[in-house]
This record gives structure tokens, C-alpha cells and sequence, in this order.
């Protein structure tokens, strides 16, 4: 019984690669019908089809270029600090207020907030600590708001 299944086997594992070089031969079309197969290969557009991928992932996208996103800006030195509204009882619960001198955009950012490479680290009395991520380092950075002047 072994023998007469490694035979059958065998015979088909010969047969598997000749099958496949078999090729049918092609059936002769008239001229006109060439002329017109050539015609509409010739006019028809190639069709592409590209695979796509989207990142669903939380935060940047890692396959996305930072020179051709929005990502990287706005850079510390774009945003001044126009205000903080500090909760001494909660600070979590404290915002700050950001403008971007480069297109006056507003920012309202309270701990934990993250904007383009910066993230909002603490927002005390005066100042809003951030964390700035560059190249897989971090440090520490601040703003700090205007001194107020008083007049006589």
C-alpha cells in the first residue's frame, strides 16, 4: 500500500510542472479584428491601482514626512503668551492662552495639551512649562507673560 501511494505521488509531482509549461496555442483572428484589438488597446488609458495606508494609530502619523506636515509647527519662538487662567485649587484644571505671531492662530492649552512638538508639561501663575521633543530628546522650555506696567 506504501509503495503504490509513493508511486501515485511521485507521478504527480512529475506531472504538476509540465501542466503548468503547457500553453494553448492561440487562435488566428482576421486582420481587421487585430487592427481593432490594437485600436482599442492603444485609446484605453492604463489603469493603476496603488495600495493605500492610512495610520489610525494615536499621535503623528510616522510614515509622514515632518518637512510636508503641519506637525512641527508652531515652534516655541512663533507663540507669546497672552494669559493664564490659574486654578490654585485644581491645576489641571488651569489654560493658558498661546497666539502664533507667524498667523495670529490661538491656542488654549491646559497640562498635558500637545502642540505640534511641544507639550504643555505645567501652567503656573506667570509662566507655561513645556516639554519640546526634537530628534528623541526632550527639554525643558518656558514662556513666560509681560510684565505689567504700571502708570502713575
Amino acid at each position: 500500500m506504501r509503495a503504490r501511494s509513493a508511486v501515485v505521488l511521485a507521478a504527480l509531482v512529475a506531472v504538476g510542472p509540465l501542466a503548468a509549461q503547457a500553453k494553448p496555442k492561440p487562435v488566428a483572428k482576421p486582420d481587421s479584428a487585430k487592427t481593432d484589438a490594437a485600436k482599442a488597446d492603444s485609446t484605453a488609458p492604463p489603469a493603476l491601482v496603488r495600495e493605500v495606508y492610512s495610520y489610525e494609530g494615536g499621535g503623528r502619523d510616522p510614515f509622514l514626512s515632518l518637512l510636508k506636515s503641519g506637525d512641527i509647527r508652531p515652534l516655541l519662538s512663533d507663540l507669546k503668551l497672552v494669559g493664564i487662567y490659574y486654578d490654585g485649587r485644581f491645576t489641571a484644571r488651569s489654560v493658558a492662552v498661546l497666539r502664533d505671531v507667524t498667523n495670529n492662530k490661538i491656542y488654549r492649552v491646559k497640562p498635558g495639551d500637545i502642540i505640534g512638538r511641544l507639550k504643555v508639561t505645567a501652567i503656573r501663575p506667570r509662566e507655561i512649562v513645556f516639554t519640546v521633543q526634537e530628534f528623541g530628546f526632550e527639554r525643558q522650555e518656558s514662556l513666560q507673560l509681560a510684565k505689567q506696567e504700571v502708570t502713575p
